[in-house]
């Protein structure tokens, strides 16, 4: 994992309110005690922000806002699986497990996980 990932998610873990996180002095820390509807919304909102960026640089060739609007993006979504208690390496670990697989496969060997998933419960 990249040290810039490494640094600021330890950085965000830090701020949570039971590692000392202060929610006057962080805006992090604000956020983990709104809770996850409030990391969600915020993750939606980059999101929409993300894309709309991208569609302003399609037409003037603009990119730097594509670039701010995913780094926040991307902070806002580690903040979502520190809160679940996931880490970025969690992520990269995931896609290497896909790596070499087609996207057409690895969404079919989902199905069958879920299904084999849900008849076990039954």
């Amino acid at each position: 994992m990249s040290d810039t990932l490494k640094r600021l998610a330890e950085v965000i873990e830090s701020r949570k309110p039971a590692n000392g996180g202060d929610p006057d002095k962080s805006y992090v820390a604000r956020l983990f005690v709104k809770g996850d509807d409030a990391i969600l919304k915020k993750i939606g909102e980059e999101a929409t922000e993300t894309v709309m960026a991208a569609k302003d640089a399609r037409i003037d060739g603009d990119t730097s806002k594509v670039l701010y609007e995913c780094a926040d993006l991307w902070f806002h979504s580690m903040i979502m699986l520190a809160q679940f208690n996931l880490t970025p390496q969690d992520v990269l670990n995931e896609l290497a497990r896909r790596e070499g697989l087609s996207g057409i496969e690895e969404k079919a060997n989902r199905k069958l996980e879920q299904r084999e998933q849900f008849e076990r419960k039954e």
